[in-house]
């Protein structure tokens, strides 16, 4: 152990012959950004033991975000996460603010404001005159760290934490460095991650979307090319997807289901297959004619579904409700 910058202890480790720093412990995280994103990681953060210094544009935006969290909580507490008790408690360590200073004391600053360059690389310039290092300060979004170190003089603590919506139900993190990042900033988030109960997923290479968005979007491509070409109903292309490998997904991932399945059969079955596949560089036609006309899916009414029709409340309701059960499960593997 040695002592870094502001007396805060730090652990040393090499890298090219140079002594590099991350916090010895965690004791407060700032989180960047009260919105749907930001005010989830406050949560977790703060349920996990953590001091949170929340920080927005406006005290009524804030406000908001706190009363988000006290029902997110509530919610926790009716599916037996989290004891009503410690709600409080829960709360009364998050700390509200307008001013970006006040990220000053956090070993952990997590930026999730809205998908901004320019706002981002001003404020990722800012944090790294105000947070002394070894704090680590990472981004929430899907921005890779090498995109947002263009005003930062210490790189190498600057490292992609990509949450995903709600982060207070989902678990994964994908954790990516950048090529200035620290392998040692890398390690640390990760097992800072694991003690507030989440599952990084780190990702050796800075690649456009990381891995979720990848898989999500391919997927969601060729559902769209699929109804687009009246192959089928978008009815018909969601049963499929929820009634057949939507339900092992959660179990085994596409590469262990490959394996499971039978390599030899899947490779061969794929060779015939994917040179069918959609390879459009664009969204279908049909699906950007719709943007075009003002469709906003279950936001407006008007997606591919028309949503007049059908209840889209009580279908994200029940996604939630799933999203939960999720939880539960993983709390009693866990013990």
């Amino acid at each position: 152990m040695i002592l870094g910058p502001e007396g805060n202890l730090a652990h040393a480790s090499r890298q090219k012959g140079e002594a590099l720093l991350v916090p010895a412990s965690l004791k407060t995280v700032a989180v960047i950004g009260n919105g749907i994103i930001g005010h989830g990681i406050a949560q977790i953060f703060a349920a996990a033991g953590k001091d949170v210094v929340l920080i927005g544009r406006s005290e009524a935006s804030l406000a908001k975000a706190k009363e988000k969290i006290a029902a997110s909580l509530g919610d926790f507490a009716a599916h037996e996460l989290v004891e009503r008790g410690a709600i409080p408690a829960i709360l009364a360590r998050i700390r509200t603010s307008t001013k970006l200073e006040d990220a000053a004391p956090a070993e952990l600053v997590i930026e999730a404001v809205t998908e901004d360059l320019p706002l981002k690389l001003d404020i990722f310039g800012k944090l790294d005159r105000i947070c002394p290092p070894p704090a680590v300060l990472g981004s929430s979004s899907g921005q890779p760290a090498s995109a947002l170190i263009a005003k930062v003089a210490h790189p190498e603590r600057v490292i992609a934490t990509h949450f995903w919506y709600p982060p207070q139900l989902i678990p994964l993190v994908e954790v990516c460095a950048g090529p200035q990042t620290a392998p040692d900033v890398t390690q640390w988030v990760c097992a800072r991650l694991k003690e507030a109960g989440k599952e990084p997923a780190v990702i050796d290479k800075e690649i456009p979307g990381f891995i979720g968005n990848r898989l999500q979007f391919a997927m969601l491509r060729e559902a769209w090319a699929l109804w687009a070409s009246g192959a089928a109903s978008a009815e018909a292309i969601d049963t499929v997807v929820r009634n057949s490998f939507g339900r092992r997904v959660g179990i085994t991932g596409p590469i262990e289901s490959a394996d499971a399945g039978g390599l030899y059969t899947m490779y061969h079955f794929g060779k015939s297959l994917i040179p069918h596949l959609d390879v459009a560089p664009e969204p279908a036609k049909a699906v950007a004619d719709l943007v075009a006309a003002g469709a906003n899916g279950i936001a407006n009414g008007r997606g591919v579904y028309d949503w007049s029709q059908r209840d889209g409340t009580a279908l994200i309701a029940a996604r939630m409700e799933e999203l939960f059960r999720w939880l539960k499960a993983d709390k009693a593997r866990k013990g």
